[in-house]
């Protein structure tokens, strides 16, 4: 299986200074994950997800004001999820959730080690599978991409936007939806960079279709009805740089 090639972000959210300590330290002892940053909310876990690059999220379930799932149920996309909780009855209702694994406490290295692993493979069988499908040559006006068991061409000019959605990426089209399992980067690097931008950690767009911007939204058409997408704080300067404007 083909390694990760970078370490696995992670961000750990728990209302317990303690339990913060013990995932990190846990983390630090892991040679394939980095910690990227440590809430005390889902609230502010929600803000920190908004703008910045998370890959994994380690996340308490009971917490005052919003749950771990109150959180997950908010996001239209989230990242990897592992639960760290103290009570075993959520364990149902966290695996409806698409949550990869559910961990109780008190935490050990061991069983830990065992559900980053899951993230790990799940991430590795996503690059394996976009490294499997061939590359267009340079000049290529479309790519081919494996949906489902089949090879299927798609034309750059009828891409409106790509959006990724756990460990699947919808490529949108003007007549269709493909749902695609690779990472946003391995869709990213087969899509022309003259043609199109990542403007958000879970959207690429077309710049050929953007009809209109707006604050921090991008308004895309197809002739019958227009998509609004979010530009992400960290992709604002590279997206405006691209547009040919006064």
């Amino acid at each position: 299986m083909v390694p990760t090639p970078s370490p696995i972000r992670c961000l750990v959210v728990d209302d317990d200074p303690f339990a913060i300590q013990i995932i990190e330290n846990c983390i630090a002892n892991t040679p394939f994950l980095t910690s990227v940053g440590a809430c005390n909310s889902a609230i502010s876990a929600a803000e920190f997800l908004r703008t910045q690059e998370v890959d994994l999220l380690l996340l308490d379930v009971e917490m005052p004001l919003m749950s771990g799932l109150e959180l997950l149920r908010s996001l239209s996309v989230h990242p990897h999820v592992v639960l760290i909780t103290s009570n075993p009855n959520y364990a149902v209702e966290a695996f409806e959730q698409d949550v990869i694994d559910y961990l109780v406490k008190p935490i050990t290295y061991a069983r830990f080690l065992r559900a980053v692993q899951k993230v790990r493979d799940a991430m590795d069988a996503a690059i394996v599978t976009a490294e499997q499908t061939p590359l267009p040559p340079p000049d290529a006006d479309f790519t081919f991409m494996k949906v489902d068991a089949k090879l299927v061409k798609i034309p750059f000019a009828e891409v409106l936007y790509v959006e990724a959605l756990g460990d699947y990426v919808h490529v949108v089209t003007d007549s269709k939806k493909h749902i695609v399992y690779a990472t946003m980067k391995a869709i990213e690097s087969r899509f022309p960079e003259s043609r199109f931008v990542r403007v958000h950690r879970s959207f690429i767009v077309n710049l050929s279709r953007i009809t209109a911007i707006e604050d921090s939204t991008i308004y895309l058409g197809n002739g019958t009805q227009e998509k609004q997408v979010p530009i992400g704080q960290t992709f604002t300067k590279d997206v405006f740089s691209r547009l040919n404007r006064f």
